[in-house]
């Protein structure tokens, strides 16, 4: 039980460079859905992204599909140039 809002808190600098904001959960058993949604809930104007690791597994990350995609398309130009 820690205190509410997000996860990390990020500098004004940093959040220029990493526009996201970030709930963490460390468990063996979780509810992608409710995680995913306290961290919509905590995010304000940022893309709210999910760290989610169990024991044994290497962590994942979570965002919001409508941006992984925006972020393919974005990568995908910079690879044609």
């Amino acid at each position: 039980m820690g205190a509410g809002g997000e996860d990390i808190i990020l500098s004004s600098a940093a959040r220029k460079k990493v526009p996201y904001s970030i709930e963490c959960k460390n468990q063996e058993s979780l509810n992608v859905w409710k995680a995913f949604g306290q961290a919509v809930s905590n995010c304000g104007d940022h893309t709210p992204m999910l760290v989610i690791k169990k024991n044994g597994e290497k962590p994942l990350a979570v965002v919001p599909a409508k941006h992984f995609f925006k972020l393919l398309r974005r990568d995908r130009i910079k690879w044609i140039k």
